[in-house]
């Protein structure tokens, strides 16, 4: 599968850059160093002006891929959940068993993500762990409903989406597939960072993984 994922290229709304970073030696610095520094710094303090100061560039280079750093976290959760949509789709083709696929694609979206090496300057791994603790930055701003309009969103939801047809596909008469699907994929995210960081309100750690958790309770409501 990664020797398939090394060859496509995830598409990314054209909207939420100025130049496509993946067009340029530069693009991609600016991705890569972004990532890097976003995961030791923490999106509150991280500026285009300390970006710059990393990868050796102007701040005004920056400004020429990206309007903002908030453009640019939509940028990474949009190719973060781009890459998922890809392995879940690869990794679910050819499994017949509705519950099986299922409990494959909650894999898939809630497992611990090691880095790609395909992706070169894209480390999956760090990306991640920028989803788990910043993600909700995209979505909780009194911009939330005219981005959606934009698209901005788009893949989130497409990933979410395939997860509600295959509970479906186990039970077409639950009535709460799509409430399912979302809290699998958002809940894996805050089960993720409650076993990093507030490791008392949560059953998971080292040996229970949220994977563990959210195939246990879809196999509750398979039966």
């Amino acid at each position: 599968m990664d020797a398939i994922l090394s060859n496509i290229s995830i598409a990314i709304n054209e909207k939420l850059f100025v130049k496509n970073p993946e067009t340029s030696t530069l693009g991609k610095k600016i991705i890569e160093n972004s990532i890097l520094l976003i995961d030791e710094i923490g999106f509150e303090n991280f500026t285009f002006k300390k970006l710059g100061e990393r990868i050796g560039s102007n701040e005004s280079s920056i400004y020429r891929y990206f309007e903002s750093k908030h453009k640019l976290l939509l940028y990474l959760s949009s190719w973060y959940w781009g890459w998922i949509e890809y392995k879940l789709v690869f990794a679910t083709n050819n499994i017949l068993v509705p519950l099986d696929r299922l409990k494959r694609a909650i894999t898939i979206v809630t497992e611990k993500i090691e880095d790609d090496y395909a992706t070169t300057h894209i480390n999956e791994s760090v990306l991640n762990k920028i989803i788990v603790a910043e993600f909700t930055k995209t979505l909780l701003t009194k911009e939330v409903d005219e981005e959606n309009k934009e698209g901005f969103f788009l893949v989130y939801k497409r990933v979410i989406n395939r997860l509600i047809e295959m509970i479906k596909d186990i039970n077409e008469d639950y009535p709460f597939a799509k409430s399912l699907a979302s809290s699998i994929v958002e809940g894996a995210l805050h089960q993720h960072f409650l076993k990093d960081h507030l490791k008392t309100i949560t059953n998971c750690n080292e040996t229970t993984s949220p994977t563990d958790f959210y195939i246990d309770l879809v196999e509750k409501i398979a039966k």
